[in-house]
């Protein structure tokens, strides 16, 4: 006997609607948004249904984020964090007051950043040998593409000094980095690994998250946490991305079947980080005319991994930061279209991770594509400006084209924000927030845009293309989140602010204010197929 449908209808609040922006009610049946309007009509349509006051709070979708490392947040979160440390010598007690607090295997630490320090000098071997004399000691760079790490740890990975990137001393990158992150990541236990991912699902969801994309790979995470992360009884919905590249649609098959992945992307390095030297560019690094970066994958490569994806039906991407890696993007998707037909290409929705320094012109030829760009714009917050890291590694004039949000959605090129956690927190209004206020005059996005970006637009770079998911519009499926909020307010187009207006003509739904200093909303609930994902 098949069982009633069940409607809930919530009344007196402030629902964010495109079909009706003065919306004070939401009916939701069986996981399904039915009806948006104003209460009286409300409660007439639906009069057995059961019946929830806002107290005037804000429903909005719940929020999405594009790219993140689960298990690492966690171990940040659980761990030894040092994205805080305000110079080396604290850095290092703070390791030494770690290893005498805790005896697990592996002392993982994360987020440490010279160039935040009076001295900008990283940690050495020798230090961290001295600071927990014996330990295997992971310390990674804020951006996770180098780390320090100590004697002992290094003798458990594979010879070192062959590789990429090795200095005896200095933190390692490339190839040596993942060297060593891998045998760190071989000390963790399987309990670990599970109150790390348990930390980061919660964390997410008491900030609003209904779903994620974690970005796993072979030198990110290792198959085993993947797995299990992807098994993992949570209500945030995780969406997993294996980054290995592959030759073709056989081996793609072969891999999605051994890994469990939705589709074979993420951070499947072409390069690396800016603040570890290693994003590849066409120019050398201003404090470092030696080097352009690293390169991890070549045009051919990346052409067969696009061609096998478009072929099997999945998403593929790269994580590209340096215009050099762009560029070989770009390329390797036209290649792909020459042969397939954009129409084929475009059907695939294929990714871009990071695409810090995107052009215009390359914007549009992506856009043609149908290619996405998932970025986060805590980088800019974090390194951008005149005197940031940014400017500190290219040079103020290159810093400031970085992170173009405005210019390359002009193209019609399709957005997704996340925040690569733990690079930087997941923390959704602060980085709507950052969007907005780009720290270059011109790159910064309207409120509207960077919020579709963290919930429409993320949900469709998951592969989600219905139209109707990251929405509160009849016919969604209802992923909401309710917030405690002051006034709600629309951002013209020449950064005036109107308050919020229940007059029907506006046909604007406003939102929370986002200005400089303003107060995040208060999140109260979240709810997600049906699931309540957080209570307060």
């Amino acid at each position: 006997m098949s069982r009633a449908p069940h409607t809930q209808l919530l009344v007196g609040g402030r629902i964010y609607s495109a079909s009706a922006p003065d919306a004070t009610a939401m009916a939701v049946t069986d996981g399904r948004v039915v009806w948006v309007g104003q209460d009286r009509p409300g409660r007439a349509l639906h009069p057995d249904a059961e019946v929830v006051d806002l107290h005037g709070a804000f429903v909005a979708p719940g929020f999405v984020d594009s790219h993140v490392h689960l298990t690492a947040h966690g171990l940040a979160l659980s761990g030894l964090d040092l994205t805080d440390t305000p110079d080396r010598e604290t850095a290092l007690r703070a390791v030494r007051a770690h290893a005498d607090a805790h005896d697990e295997a592996v002392i993982w630490g994360h987020g440490w950043d010279e160039t935040r320090w009076p001295d900008p000098t990283p940690p050495t071997t020798a230090e961290l040998d001295a600071a927990a004399p014996g330990r295997l000691v992971y310390l990674g760079r804020v951006d996770a593409h180098s780390a320090a790490a100590s004697s002992a740890l290094r003798a458990t990975a594979e010879p070192l000094a062959e590789l990429t990137g090795f200095d005896p001393q200095q933190p390692l990158t490339a190839a040596a980095h993942h060297a060593v992150r891998g045998a760190a990541r071989r000390g963790l236990t399987a309990a670990q690994r599970a109150r790390a991912r348990l930390a980061a699902l919660d964390d997410v969801a008491a900030h609003g998250h209904v779903a994620v994309h974690e970005c796993a790979g072979p030198d990110i995470s290792g198959l085993d946490d993947f797995t299990e992360l992807l098994g993992t009884d949570h209500p945030v919905e995780v969406r997993g991305y294996w980054g290995q590249a592959v030759r073709s649609a056989e081996d793609a098959v072969e891999l999605l079947a051994a890994t469990g992945a939705h589709a074979l992307g993420g951070d499947l390095f072409v390069d690396g980080s800016i603040g570890s030297h290693t994003a590849r560019w066409q120019r050398p690094y201003q404090d470092r005319p030696d080097c352009c970066g690293t390169a991890y994958l070549g045009e051919d490569e990346m052409t067969a991994h696009i061609r096998a994806c478009t072929a099997v039906g999945v998403q593929a991407g790269f994580h590209v930061i340096g215009d050099a890696a762009t560029a070989l993007a770009v390329a390797a998707f036209e290649t792909v279209a020459a042969e397939v037909g954009g129409p084929a290409l475009a059907a695939r929705g294929h990714r871009l991770e990071h695409v810090e320094s995107l052009t215009v012109e390359q914007a549009q030829v992506l856009a043609r594509y149908g290619v996405i760009a998932s970025m986060q714009p805590g980088f800019d917050a974090l390194w951008g400006g005149p005197d940031g890291m940014y400017a500190q590694r290219l040079g103020p004039e290159r810093a400031a084209a970085l992170n173009a949000f405005a210019p390359v959605a002009a193209t019609g090129l399709a957005l997704a924000f996340g925040s690569d956690a733990p690079v930087t927190a997941p923390r959704p209004w602060s980085m709507l927030r950052a969007a907005v206020h780009h720290r270059t005059p011109g790159s910064g996005i309207s409120p509207r845009a960077a919020f579709s970006a963290a919930t429409r637009g993320a949900w469709r770079a998951g592969g989600v293309r219905d139209g109707m998911a990251g929405t509160l519009d009849p016919g969604a499926p209802a992923s909401y989140a309710i917030w405690e909020v002051g006034e709600l307010v629309v951002r013209a187009p020449k950064d005036s602010v109107q308050r919020w207006s229940t007059d029907p003509r506006s046909r604007v739904a406003p939102l929370p204010d986002l200005e400089p200093g303003s107060d995040d909303p208060v999140l109260v609930r979240s709810v997600h197929r049906d699931r309540v994902v957080y209570a307060r």
